[in-house]
């Protein structure tokens, strides 16, 4: 995957917005260096009220589970430490940033890790997929599941192993030799109809950059 390590990342919460007062009720991450897993992270959440029915059956995390759970502020203060300056990936990395950031905040710190997302990646990578769910395309990909979903570790193990899928994919499909975290992100922003130039045009200044340096 190259020289750099990245942090995948997932919540699950009692609603969709932090905006109108919804909490983290769970965070899931993995570090990954060159490809594998190498660390866990992983914390139930007492986001200092009851969840609603709806919520304990699509998560399901009850209301007794989180009863005896830490606080949030005392989980992200370790997640914190976990996180550290690693760059951070989640599958639909808008919804988990604004949680990240807003859980952040309520332990007076602030988030300076790039983000990307693996959802907008994957629609450039693979446009093919049926959609782009995480379900999805663990399925399409061919990724090993234990069929565990919208659990927060699982769902950030998932996306780990769809992330260095997706790396691997770009490697074979267009030689190249290194896929940055930088390349990845610019992916992502990109239209599907560019991604395939840009992505020859930077296999094109790889090769040049190797043989310059030979």
């Amino acid at each position: 995957m190259g020289n750099y390590s990245v942090i995948v990342l997932d919540f699950e919460t009692t609603g969709l917005s932090p905006q109108y007062g919804d909490r983290a009720i769970e965070i899931g991450a993995v570090l990954i260096e060159n490809n594998i897993i190498i660390d866990r992270f992983q914390g139930l959440m007492n986001p200092g009220f009851r969840i609603n029915s709806f919520i304990e059956s699509y998560t399901g995390i009850s209301n007794d589970m989180l009863a005896d759970a830490p606080s949030c502020e005392e989980v992200m203060v370790r997640f914190a430490e976990f996180m550290g300056d690693h760059p951070l990936v989640a599958h639909n990395a808008s919804f988990d940033r604004k949680f990240l950031d807003s859980e952040m905040e309520f332990v007076d710190r602030t988030r300076e890790n790039d983000m990307a997302c693996s959802m907008l990646a994957a629609r450039r990578v693979y446009p093919d997929a049926p959609n782009h769910k995480l379900g999805t395309l663990v399925r399409y990909c061919g990724i090993y599941t234990d069929g565990t979903f919208h659990r927060a570790l699982a769902d950030a193990e998932m996306t780990g192993h769809l992330w260095t899928s997706m790396i691997d994919e770009i490697k074979k499909r267009f030689g190249l030799n290194v896929v940055s975290f930088e390349l990845m992100q610019k992916v992502s922003k990109i239209t599907k109809a560019q991604a395939p130039a840009y992505l020859e045009q930077a296999a094109h200044r790889q090769m040049l950059n190797m043989s310059k340096s030979s």
